[in-house]
């Protein structure tokens, strides 16, 4: 039996000829225009490594091989986690090459195109690892002047990014030196316009090509595009920016917000550097680890009200004809049996959740844990769902949308046209005919929709972040003591709630006579829970409005009306930081004069005066935005839409 396997490239037998007994080269990696990549072991020291040739064909040419060997110099001397490591670099019998650490993993360019866009937390690390490695290289004096996703590796058993590839890097004491290279290189889709101009280049060029790296992470496609590379360096050069959230309307504010400012022409408006790029790039609090078993087991029951709501439907239309037909029939029992019916359905799926919630609330966990499980339980799901199917929308969903209104649309006009005049058979066509139609447009729509993301998940996490959903916790929590989960659970737990849990702890360990005197603490810490949870929210939402104002860039339009805004928001935002600090200083306070009743040295009298103190301040943040109608509109209506528009008398 013969087995057919890829005949190996005339490099890598020459090559492999020149190399016996240092290393043994298994396989080509890739290739690029400054050199072939091989997979090899060291056979001194046992390991992988990634041998990168420069072809002799292409040594022989003018420059190249000094080109080659000052890349594998640069690079060389650049020792950081974020960068590939480079261990030797050597010439033997004509080939000259270096050796450098072999990272298991594609690259980014091969994970876009293979996945599509990356989901918001792997974006973000991309990004930051990125910057820091980026950072190190310009302090050492380094321009990388070809960042793009190709040469950017992600580890495949950590996820770390590693920046590789240095062939076009420019020291910048080169060019100190008066020698600068003027010549247009670099990737066209990522190149800054100072680059693209030919022009010096330094560390605020490669956040620009970062910043397009980026652009693409998220959206899955590159802030510029042509038909060829001259159009698209004509476009980096003289053309604005295109808005990061409205290509990734999923992106974090914030990011896009930095990513903007890193794509300004003018590279005075940039970050100074590749550190505050990834302060400005800071990840939620909440890590990206398993979830706990108990949020798990939330999750997958709040997905299942969906079939327990549709059984109970059912019965919620059979009941009430039960007892129509009873009560025509002069039935009592059928009457009680309907009503039974009815009530048995409404309060099934009503106690279903609620058993639920109460269950996650007696392992510690809160509705705050229970709402940031969903966001991330969905965000992953859509992350596959975008992978699946992209965000298309095609004809068909158009054409489900139509079918939808004009058919409701139909027998609606049919229904009130009915009840007007019920002589008219064509009242009745349309009864008949629009209700049909509409609803199998909207049951088309709904599975398509269904077909391309979370939304069910998105609607159970309306419900969960709504007035009824925090009622459901409420009522789910009566008589229940909340218990602190270990800390080790994978969840981040506001500050105001670690407190909060220790003070409920502290005060159900006192003596019951003191309980009894101090009976209105619990309420007070929580009260002064929810006002801490919601100045952080808002504090969050007024953070995301100004990511979305952007900050000083005068080019922008409606600048005036914009910095105005940006005012009054940061105004508000500052007082509700206040605000929260206040909160979390009661419930810290409470705590201690707990810790000191524990320890035999505080008194209740103390404490009793500080809940007083608390439950004052509780009034006082209610009243926040009184004042700043301005600030609360625009709060509103970007929770209503998802975004807010200027209201500007500018042209």
């Amino acid at each position: 039996m013969s087995i057919n396997l890829p005949a190996p490239s005339s490099e890598l037998l020459a090559f492999q000829r020149a190399l016996t007994g240092r290393y043994s080269i298994e396989r080509e990696l890739g290739r690029g225009g400054m050199g072939i990549v091989f997979l090899a072991r060291e056979v001194a020291l046992d390991r992988l490594v990634a041998l990168k040739l420069l072809p002799p064909e292409v040594a022989a040419r003018a420059g190249v091989k000094e080109r080659f060997l000052r890349e594998a110099r640069t690079a060389a001397r650049l020792s950081h986690p974020n960068i590939v490591q480079i261990y030797t670099v050597d010439e033997v019998d004509g080939f000259v090459f270096f050796a450098m650490a072999y990272v298991d993993g594609g690259t980014l360019g091969d994970r876009i195109r293979a996945r599509g866009p990356l989901s918001n937390s792997d974006a973000v690390r991309m990004l930051r690892d990125v910057s820091w490695a980026l950072s190190h290289a310009h302090v050492q004096g380094v321009v990388h002047r070809d960042v793009k996703p190709d040469n950017i590796l992600i580890d495949t058993a950590t996820g770390r990014s590693l920046v590789t590839d240095f062939g076009i890097a420019v020291a910048a004491a080169e060019m100190d030196d008066g020698a600068p290279e003027r010549q247009v290189v670099g990737t066209a889709d990522f190149m800054s316009p100072e680059q693209a101009k030919g022009g010096a280049v330094d560390a605020r060029s490669d956040l620009y090509s970062l910043a397009c790296v980026g652009f693409l992470a998220l959206s899955g496609k590159t802030p510029f595009d042509g038909p060829s590379a001259s159009a698209i360096l004509v476009k980096h050069i003289g053309e604005p920016a295109p808005s990061v959230l409205a290509a990734a309307p999923h992106a974090p504010p914030a990011v896009a917000s930095a990513l903007e400012r890193c794509l300004r022409k003018d590279p005075e408006q940039r970050f100074r550097g590749g550190e505050a790029l990834a302060e400005a790039l800071r990840p939620d609090l909440e890590v990206d680890r398993e979830l706990p078993v108990p949020l798990r087991v939330f999750i997958k029951q709040s997905r299942e009200w969906e079939s327990v709501l549709a059984w109970n439907g059912l019965g919620l239309i059979l009941a009430p004809l039960l007892i129509l037909f009873a009560a025509a029939d002069d039935a009592p029992g059928g009457v009680l049996i309907g009503l039974i019916l009815f009530v048995a359905t409404l309060g099934t799926p009503i106690g279903y959740i609620l058993k639920a919630a109460r269950k996650l609330l007696s392992s510690g966990f809160t509705q705050s844990d229970a709402i940031a499980a969903f966001l991330r339980d969905i965000a992953r799901r859509e992350e596959e769902y975008r992978f699946q199917v992209g965000d298309r929308v095609t004809w068909l969903d158009k054409a489900a949308r139509a079918t939808k209104v004009l058919g409701l649309g139909a027998w609606a006009v049919g229904l009130l046209g009915a009840l007007l005049d019920s002589g008219s058979p064509l009242y009745y066509i349309l009864l008949s005919v629009g209700f049909p139609t509409g609803f199998g447009g909207l049951l088309v729509q709904e599975i398509r929709a269904r077909n391309r993301g979370d939304v069910m998940g998105e609607r159970l996490l309306s419900f969960w972040k709504s007035r009824l959903g925090r009622w459901g916790f409420k009522l789910a929590g009566i008589k229940l003591d909340r218990v602190a989960p270990a800390l080790s659970s994978g969840v981040h737990r506001p500050t105001e709630v670690v407190i909060g849990l220790e003070a409920d702890r502290l005060f159900e360990e006192l003596p019951k006579d003191v309980k009894r005197t101090l009976a209105g603490l619990p309420e007070t810490v929580r009260a002064l829970e929810e006002d801490a949870q919601a100045m952080r929210a808002q504090v969050a939402e007024m953070e995301a409005i100004l990511a979305e104002l952007g900050d000083d860039d005068p080019s922008r339009p409606s600048a005036a009306e914009r910095a105005r805004v940006r005012a009054s928001v940061s105004a508000t935002r500052d007082e509700a930081k206040e605000k929260l600090r206040q909160a979390v200083t009661a419930l810290e306070t409470i705590r201690l004069n707990l810790l000191y009743m524990h320890a035999g040295s505080g008194a209740v009298e103390s404490l009793t005066m500080e809940l007083q103190t608390a439950q004052g301040l509780s009034e006082d943040m209610s009243r926040l935005l009184e004042g700043h109608r301005e600030v609360e509109r625009i709060l509103d209506e970007r929770r209503r839409t998802g975004f807010f528009q200027l209201v500007t008398s500018e042209p």
